[in-house]
């Protein structure tokens, strides 16, 4: 992605589309190439652990295959792309077998002799499964190809993919399991020390989030390789990349694991500007993008610049009194992704019809309006035209839907990630007034008259 460029894109994970698959991929592709769109970004394409949530997933590399509709692939290239995937792939497909075996337990609960990795043991499981394994193999690589050809349908319309990753994974996973010395673990394989956030204004006891920390100091020892592989298998997806929370690639909260909150923790600091460092070196450009949202301290904003890194800013937030909020518009650099809200907002419907007089009033003010229904339109608008160089619309706030469609609420358990659209929410003469919309921001490029 170009960030010296103005451009717009929709914010809908696969989930949302109305077969709730990538089934509807291509349809989904000719309705942004025909409203101006260039970039479609999604949440991470994981396979959930529990409950629907891709933010804990069963591997930091494998797909959902639940997500990808049934597609015919050459076999005979089969061998050569598991062994382009063997940083993962064999272990990931022990993890699910073995796991839906124990009926699925983590697997710190296996046999010690499975949960430790006895060599005897893996070679006796590989024997016994030979079968099972391949069949799990073959569908990441029918998941593979099936998106890559997504991929060219995308990139013949003019429309990049932006994909999410989460800075930390998930303890009951194939990338934990396999390879423990990279992680804080005690004898058991239980975490020491686990992540989270401290006490701040949305919370008194901070959010505890469980994920095991990484072991910085055995991951700098062999050049960061497990992260290299990771974003590498990544970039074979898409073409830009957030990494969530990347305050935690400068200093992570390390909370005991026996805390039952995230309040006695402390900040660790992180080794991250030797990673992006290692990875620039391998790369070059660095297609990502840092999700900096929350109390951001300088030394976060100084690692993003150093490699050159956009940020994150949301509307939402914009509505006090503080003139230097980063979120209202006139603070809004060029280096920037911009949105109205994110998936853990409400939309922006719902969260303007929950707000107070007050927040109202100071939001009118701010966005010139008279009309309180106005409101979300206007927001909207103030995106596309602010400085960013990259605005990001989720489709519920493009359709002007409530808090009925919203995507996630933080820190809930049920009702979250289900949402999804109709074909026929998308009326005839949508595409051509967003195109309309796009183009009078500078944000597409006017097609030549015929």
């Amino acid at each position: 992605m170009n960030f010296d460029t103005h451009r717009a894109g929709l914010l809908l994970h696969p989930t949302s589309l109305p077969s709730g698959t990538l089934a509807d991929a291509g349809r989904w592709l000719d309705f942004m190439q025909a409203a101006g769109f260039c970039v479609w970004q999604m949440l991470p394409l994981g396979i959930p652990l529990s409950g629907l949530s891709p933010y804990q997933c069963a591997s930091a590399f494998a797909v959902n295959p639940a997500l990808f509709p049934e597609t015919r692939v050459d076999m005979r290239r089969f061998v050569g792309w598991h062994r382009q995937q063997y940083y993962w792939l064999d272990d990931y497909a022990r993890f699910m077998i073995l796991k839906a075996e124990h009926g699925g337990a983590p697997w710190t609960d296996w046999p010690v002799p499975l949960r430790d990795r006895d060599p005897d043991a893996l070679a006796a499981f590989d024997a016994a499964h030979a079968d099972a394994l391949k069949a799990v193999m073959v569908e990441q690589y029918r998941a593979a190809v099936c998106w890559q050809g997504i991929r060219a349908a995308a990139a013949e319309r003019g429309i990049q993919l932006f994909g999410d990753m989460p800075i930390f994974v998930a303890h009951d996973s194939a990338d934990v399991w396999a390879q423990r010395d990279l992680f804080l673990l005690d004898e058991q394989g239980h975490p020491t020390v686990v992540a989270g956030v401290p006490p701040d204004y949305f919370s008194a006891t901070g959010q505890r989030w469980g994920n095991p920390h990484y072991n910085w100091d055995a991951m700098r020892a062999d050049g960061f390789h497990w992260w290299r592989r990771r974003l590498a298998t990544h970039f074979e997806w898409f073409d830009l990349l957030r990494i969530d929370h990347f305050r935690g690639l400068v200093a992570s909260w390390e909370i005991p694991a026996q805390e039952p909150t995230a309040i006695h923790g402390k900040w660790v600091v992180v080794p991250g500007a030797e990673l992006l460092q290692k990875i620039a070196d391998e790369m070059g450009e660095l297609p990502l993008v840092a999700e900096d949202l929350g109390i951001i301290t300088p030394d976060v904003t100084e690692l993003r610049h150093r490699f050159g890194l956009p940020g994150m800013a949301v509307l939402q937030f914009a509505f006090d009194h503080h003139a230097d909020n980063p979120h209202k518009p006139e603070n809004v650099h060029p280096d920037t992704v911009y949105y109205t809200g994110t998936h853990d907002n409400d939309t922006t419907l719902g969260w303007w019809s929950s707000q107070s007089d007050e927040v109202r009033h100071q939001a009118m003010q701010q966005m010139r309006i008279d009309d309180p229904a106005a409101l979300p339109a206007a927001m909207i608008d103030t995106v596309l035209h602010s400085r960013a160089a990259l605005a990001m619309l989720p489709l519920q706030d493009v359709l002007n839907l409530g808090s009925a469609a919203r995507m996630n609420t933080p820190g809930t358990n049920s009702g979250n990630w289900t949402w999804r659209f109709e074909w026929d929410a998308l009326p005839a003469d949508l595409a051509p007034r967003l195109l309309q919309q796009l183009q009078k921001a500078q944000r597409c490029e006017i097609p030549p008259k015929p």
